[in-house]
């Protein structure tokens, strides 16, 4: 295996990209399904835009495997005249296998564009990337209808390809960066430890992140002063976290957790999924990015090991033993607060569902460690009593079409003995936030909550006890 999973492969990939970084003239397009995570991940190491871009070749009748040409859902058509010629294809069945490619390419543009404007890579370099090659005639496909929409410099670049099919595509476009070039290879998926399928959900929502980035980053941009440059040097963008997965000891068990620490990191969010959850949450994931773009450190865990999940799924009362949670999240948070890494780092906690339970919980009974709590969709109201001792700055986030989840945060949020409190109402979205934007906004709060309310602090003894206080 040369990756975990996609993410993992982007992440390896984008290190050989690094010459493209912040380049106002590039693009990200990833080949739907399987392309769009790596090269989401790809956009966000680099700072660019993504999109995706929609490919078919076409066939000769017959002999399918060989391309007489390529289309792209944008219209464009690729035709290789002198082929048609010497095979003979008739034109009006050159025109019928284009017009059935088109159909097919356009139902699919229908699901992944969605508002999206038109692709324009014109005068741009593109960057095209795919989850890996094994023949290569998909991903021709896709840089010959490419090359006929005029972008100044095209790179191809895969996480892993065959040696052959590298030299063969390195001649069709200005570079082909790969990370691997195996000389056995049967399938791109015996490379990953993980090669599930995409869906066009995970494809709509990578999408919608990448947008987020975009605008954060225009802003950013917007609001800059445009008088005469300063006398010092501008400060870097924040670079990508270094990101590791580990395992936290507590008591007899080890629980699975992957932590992200951005440059110059002050502080560190603690993620506390909710029911039936894990640490993979793709709600939680896109929070702890936005997070790590504002320079905060994140760590996801997961409250259960992989055997009391198992136990779990059956009869689903661990997750809803909410002291026993929190006393773990007491135990990984003295444990963050032990490291070398991030024991000089103020500690927030995320709660979604009734992960926000067991983080009320654990912040009554830290309130020197949790310098601030961030509940979304969350559960407050199983804290029962202890909402009366958290003294914590806390933002309950909620759905305004979450109406029960809604009307125990309302409860909760009168208990919370807190004085620096906060119930924030999300317009239009349920309980999960898979409204278009309610999640962005989600991030955006909670980022702007931990950035106001979490301070450097000092070294903490292992006792847990801080020096720094809020």
């Amino acid at each position: 295996m040369l990756f975990k999973d996609r993410d993992d492969a982007g992440t390896q990939l984008a290190q050989l990209l690094t010459a493209y970084a912040d380049r106002a003239d590039a693009i990200v397009l990833g080949v739907p399904r399987g392309g769009v995570p790596i090269a989401y991940r790809v956009a966000l190491a680099l700072r660019l835009p993504l999109d995706v871009f929609l490919a078919q070749k076409l066939g000769v009748p017959g002999q399918e495997e060989l391309a007489f040409g390529a289309v792209s859902s944008e219209g464009i058509r690729y035709l290789d005249q002198r082929l048609i010629h010497t095979i003979g294809i008739p034109s009006e069945e050159v025109e019928r296998i284009t017009n059935a490619a088109m159909h097919k390419l356009h139902q699919r543009a229908e699901i992944f564009r969605r508002g999206r404007p038109p692709l324009s890579v014109e005068g741009r370099t593109v960057i095209l990337v795919d989850n890996g090659i094994a023949t290569g005639a998909s991903v021709y496909a896709a840089i010959l209808a490419l090359r006929q929409m005029k972008p100044a410099r095209l790179v191809l670049a895969v996480p892993v390809a065959p040696l052959e099919t590298c030299r063969w595509l390195r001649s069709q476009v200005d570079e082909l960066v790969c990370v691997s070039t195996p000389l056995d290879f049967y399938a791109v998926g015996q490379f990953y430890e993980e090669f599930t399928q995409v869906s066009d959900e995970e494809v709509l929502q990578l999408l919608r992140r990448a947008d987020y980035f975009a605008q954060r980053r225009t802003t950013l941009q917007a609001a800059a002063p445009s008088a005469a440059p300063p006398a010092t040097p501008p400060p870097e963008p924040i670079a990508s976290p270094v990101c590791r997965d580990l395992l936290i000891p507590i008591d007899q068990v080890s629980l699975a957790g992957t932590l992200a620490i951005p440059p110059q990191a002050t502080s560190i969010v603690l993620f506390v999924h909710g029911s039936g959850s894990s640490r993979n949450s793709p709600r939680n994931r896109h929070v702890a990015e936005v997070l790590q773009q504002h320079g905060l450190a994140t760590l996801l865990f997961d409250l259960l090991t992989p055997q009391e999940d198992l136990i779990d799924q059956r009869n689903a009362e661990l997750r809803f033993d909410i002291e026993m949670l929190s006393q773990r999240l007491i135990q990984v948070t003295h444990w963050v607060a032990r490291q070398p890494q991030t024991q000089r780092l103020s500690i927030g906690y995320f709660g979604a569902s009734t992960g926000a339970a067991a983080a009320l919980i654990a912040a009554a009974q830290l309130p020197h460690m949790v310098s601030a709590v961030v509940s979304r969709g969350g559960r407050p109201d199983l804290a029962f009593d202890a909402l009366l001792s958290v003294t914590t700055p806390t933002l309950f986030l909620v759905g305004s079409l979450d109406g029960t989840v809604l009307q125990l945060n309302r409860q909760a949020y009168a208990k919370l003995a807190a004085q620096t409190k906060e119930l924030r109402i999300i317009s239009g979205a349920t309980h999960l936030f898979e409204e278009p934007g309610t999640l962005d906004e989600v991030a955006q709060a909670a980022a702007e909550w931990f950035t106001q309310h979490l301070h450097p602090q000092a070294q903490r003894a292992a006792t847990g006890t801080s020096a720094g206080g809020r």
